[in-house]
């Protein structure tokens, strides 16, 4: 009897540990995909000028005293996954390319990392004030009446990168250095952007 007793309970502890084994691995076992995405997410690299996809639109009724908003949108065109942290650098540009102004000023926002998988869209939030509100160093030198010049677009050199692309869309801009009448936000996203139509 007291044989039968012990190798019941042998057989009871076996049975335990080979359940406890299975419950740890299987455990293991849900958590290591979870670990593998972030370390995909930590190894995934910059995005590029050359693989962003770099268009603007105007956020129609989206306004305040003095200015109003549009957005830059870069959609991930690279083939793979790829990431943005931070502030793009952006100036208003004439048909040629060249810069008309000073560069756009920075909102202190805390800047988010963004992760675009193939064809994802990140924005740019842009502040347009009025350049007239500036002053006369924002006019076209002789114009009569008082004029601004008119932006074809703006250049946007994507956060981290030394290249830029132009994004078409009219904007008022300020002849001369000096003024900041341009202001982003850092990227933010992914987002669902609006047809480019």
């Amino acid at each position: 009897m007291r044989r039968s007793v012990c190798r019941g309970l042998l057989a009871f502890a076996a049975a335990a540990s080979i359940g406890l084994l299975t419950l740890a691995t299987t455990a293991a076992g849900a958590a290591a995909p979870a670990a593998g995405a972030l370390t995909a997410n930590r190894d995934a690299p910059a995005c590029t000028t050359s693989g962003l996809d770099i268009w603007a639109a105007t956020n129609r009724g989206s306004t305040y005293a003095g200015g109003y908003y549009d957005s830059i949108y870069l959609t991930n065109m690279s083939g793979h996954r790829c990431t943005l942290r931070g502030y793009a650098g952006v100036s208003a540009a004439g048909l040629s390319g060249k810069e008309i102004g000073s560069p756009a000023g920075r909102e202190p926002l805390g800047p988010k990392l963004v992760t675009l998988a193939q064809d994802a869209t990140a924005y740019i939030l842009v502040q347009v004030g009025d350049p007239g509100n500036y002053g006369r160093t924002c006019f076209l030198p002789g114009s009569r009446p008082l004029q601004v010049p008119l932006a074809a677009g703006l250049r946007v050199y994507p956060p981290g990168q030394f290249t830029s692309k132009v994004a078409a869309l009219p904007v008022l801009a300020c002849y001369h250095h000096g003024p900041v009448w341009l202001h982003v936000d850092p990227a933010r996203g992914p987002v669902s952007p609006p047809d480019q139509g």
